[in-house]
C-alpha cells in the first residue's frame, strides 16, 4: 500500500483555534461541515483541504486565507 505524500502546505490552524477561545477541533469541524478526523489531518499537514474548505476555515477565524495556509516559495526550497 502506498502512503500518501504529506503536503508541503503548512497551516496555522492550531494557533488560530487557541487564539479564538481555545476552539476545539470538533467545534471547528462542526462549523465547516467536516469530521474532526479531517480537521486533525489538515492541521497535521497530512491532508490538503479543498479550496472551499480552506476558505471556510479562514472565514471562521475572520482572517485572510494566507494567514491560515502557507506554501513555500521555490526560492526557500533551495539547499
Amino acid at each position: 500500500m502506498v502512503k500518501p505524500k504529506p503536503t508541503r502546505v503548512t497551516n496555522s490552524i492550531r494557533a488560530l483555534r487557541f487564539a479564538h477561545g481555545e476552539m476545539t477541533q470538533a467545534d471547528l469541524a462542526r462549523r465547516i461541515g467536516v469530521t474532526r478526523q479531517t480537521v486533525i489531518a489538515i492541521e497535521q499537514g497530512r491532508y490538503s483541504p479543498s479550496l472551499e474548505v480552506a476558505f471556510q476555515i479562514a472565514r471562521v477565524f475572520k482572517v485572510p486565507l494566507d494567514d491560515v495556509f502557507q506554501y513555500p516559495d521555490s526560492a526557500e526550497e533551495a539547499p
